[in-house]
């Protein structure tokens, strides 16, 4: 039995959605204690109820402590990831509802599926573009383009868009399976990301005006024509249950790629919203860093499961990072260190 305590480094939810897809993958019994509980609220909200279920779900675990507000979880595998055709609902986790990341739900049970010895469909419903989570465009245009170049076989379709408060948005995963059945597996040139190729983007509003996402689209052209780079981006006005609005945007390097989003509230006008995502794009584009600060976070799970070797470069080394990190040492021992003088992740033999 593997124990994490859930309040190390970052403390956050990480912790848990990490755990619970090494506990499949390796069929390891595993505990969390302290689940959370550096949070205002800790424990487990809805969306992390809903990964724990989830998970649960695809390897017909055994669960202790699987309710709202826990700080504790017993969890179980009785068998690896079973393919097949699943549904999980975030909004059926807490009474009234709830807006929890989609995405979040769907990247605990992703690589599981993804190395099962079949395909999968999975539908998830709850928020897909909402704060402090990888956005349905984000996972669809930067994360799977990445882990494809290590083998992981996906694609996401969006059925119906979730922002906040009300969510109700949904993500539909195609997972081909087998990601880890190859008897050589890639290992990606990724010491370098090579020249920007292109930058493409989306905004978008929600139950809002049309001229909202065009004057995103406007601001966000502008800005970056004046940093020398030209960029496709496109305006959607959309509907939803509830209101939003955000820009998404890709840059599109020669061997990586790199996301940057801002997302609207009340008060915040278009070009606010633009600004922010375009210099968060432009500050990331002067460092001639592979990952950006989210993806590192996201990768270090499949590039440790496909015994990458070598090392990648980020802009920053985040908390969020250097807790993943440890705790997929708990699990596999010292594959993978960070330097963090100089924001490189080394991933070592097994």
């Amino acid at each position: 039995m593997v124990v994490i305590d859930g309040s190390y480094g970052e403390g956050g939810g990480q912790i848990l959605r990490t755990s619970l897809s090494l506990s499949i993958i390796l069929k390891q019994p595993i505990r969390l204690k302290n689940i959370r509980t550096r949070r205002k609220t800790p424990g487990l909200a809805a969306q992390h109820l809903t990964a724990v279920r989830a998970a649960a779900t695809i390897c017909e675990a055994t669960l202790t402590g699987d309710e709202l507000g826990s700080t504790g979880l017993l969890f179980e595998p009785r068998a690896g990831a079973i393919p097949g055709i699943y549904h999980f609902d975030v909004t059926e986790a807490r009474p009234g509802g709830s807006a929890g990341a989609a995405s979040l739900v769907l990247q605990t049970v992703l690589l599981p599926l993804a190395v099962a010895p079949g395909p999968s469909t999975v539908t998830v419903r709850g928020g897909t573009h909402v704060a402090w989570s990888p956005s349905f465009h984000y996972l669809a245009h930067v994360f799977l383009p990445m882990v494809a170049q290590l083998g992981f076989e996906a694609a996401l379709d969006l059925e119906a868009w979730g922002w906040y408060p009300a969510g109700e948005g949904e993500i539909k995963a195609h997972l081909a399976g087998g990601a880890l059945a190859r008897e050589t597996p890639p290992n990606p040139a990724w010491l370098r990301r090579g020249p920007l190729k292109a930058i493409e983007g989306l905004a978008v509003a929600a139950n809002l005006p049309a001229h909202i996402p065009q004057r995103m689209v406007d601001r966000a052209q502008r800005r970056l024509a004046e940093a020398g780079q030209s960029a496709k981006l496109t305006a959607q006005r959309v509907r939803a249950v509830s209101a939003g609005a955000g820009l998404f945007l890709t840059a599109i390097y020669e061997s990586s790629r790199a996301g940057f989003s801002a997302l609207g509230r009340v008060g915040k006008v278009s070009e606010a919203v633009a600004d922010e995502a375009v210099e968060a794009l432009l500050d990331f584009h002067e460092q001639e860093v592979v990952l950006d600060r989210y993806l590192t976070d996201q990768l270090i799970l499949p590039l440790v499961l496909t015994r990458y070797q070598g090392s990648v470069s980020t802009e920053i080394l985040s908390e969020h990072t250097l807790t993943n990190i440890w705790v997929v040492r708990q699990f596999l021992g010292p594959v993978v260190q960070a330097h963090e003088a100089d924001n490189v992740v080394e991933f070592l033999p097994a």
